[in-house]
């Protein structure tokens, strides 16, 4: 089994880790802010100071960080102290260009990379069972499958950013169901009839999804501590469309829920909340 890293150990990047060990894994962690990363310590996680020592003698290298910039930073700052045939693999959320700029930066050094963002939020991240879709040289991603299936369940989907595409192909159907989810549930509630209720009728139906079960829940329960928060589901819409402009594609329905999202975290300091607090914008667009 290889030394693994696993940098970012945020609300996703922290239960990753967890299962990672649990796994068996030799892990090393490193988070911006050390506090965050310093409970893993007590699970059997080597905590670092510097994403340079975190990379040291690595073969499998975990990124979860926010986004395109903040993994750019990171792999520049370490670099130099990556080992040999070391893979990269990038599981937060970047553009596809991003992921095939990194994966030209690796490649000229003779290291791996792989794309693998991930869907199913906290509660996936804390279950391993999260989806995970991988870009990249299929011989590079059957090194790393086994380290994924400790969190997940890891598809090869392409080359290089194809991952990321799906990423972002899976983030405009929450995105616009989470808004389709929230006229049904306010429907329900004005209307007189049990959400839960409606909710339980639906399972197995044709309308029935997670989000369905668990943001509908979240929205008639008014529980909207953060799985998946606003701001970085704006990043990712913000990357549909360009992605989509980029392919001369017009995608009204994510144009549209993304400008309400968008008026949720700028009208409503709602950045920091839970994508499914869509409901409460949608709320406040009734008079509610």
């Amino acid at each position: 089994m290889p030394k693994v890293t696993l940098l970012g150990t945020g609300l996703m990047g922290g239960p990753m880790s967890r299962n990672l060990l649990a796994a068996g894994h030799d892990l090393t962690v490193w988070n911006r802010s050390r506090a965050k990363a310093e409970p893993l310590a007590d699970h059997g996680a080597n905590v670092v100071d510097s994403p340079a020592e975190a990379v040291a003698g690595s073969g499998i290298v975990i990124s979860m960080l926010s986004d395109g910039p903040a993994s750019d930073a990171v792999q520049v700052a370490a670099m130099e102290a990556f080992a040999p045939g070391a893979i990269w693999v990038e599981m937060g959320s970047i553009k596809p260009a991003e992921a095939r700029a990194h994966a030209a930066r690796f490649a000229e050094r003779g290291l791996g990379y792989v794309d693998a963002p991930v869907s199913g939020g906290t509660k996936g991240a804390e279950s391993a069972s999260l989806a995970i879709m991988a870009g990249g040289d299929p011989t590079t991603f059957s090194k790393v499958e086994t380290v994924l299936k400790a969190l997940g369940r890891p598809v090869h989907v392409g080359p290089v950013g194809a991952g990321q595409l799906s990423k972002l192909a899976n983030q405009a159907i929450v995105a616009c169901t989470i808004g389709a989810v929230a006229e049904a549930m306010l429907l329900l509630e004005r209307g007189g009839a049990d959400p839960a209720a409606v909710r339980a009728a639906l399972k197995g139906g044709f309308a029935d999804s997670t989000i369905l079960q668990q943001h509908g829940a979240r929205m008639t329960e008014g529980n909207f501590v953060p799985g998946g928060l606003t701001k970085f589901q704006i990043k990712d819409l913000d990357n549909v469309l360009d992605e989509a402009a980029g392919l001369s594609l017009t995608l009204p329905t994510v144009t549209a829920i993304n400008d309400r999202f968008k008026r949720l975290r700028d009208a409503m300091d709602g950045g920091e909340m839970d994508h499914s607090a869509l409901y409460l914008e949608l709320k406040d667009l009734n008079g509610l």
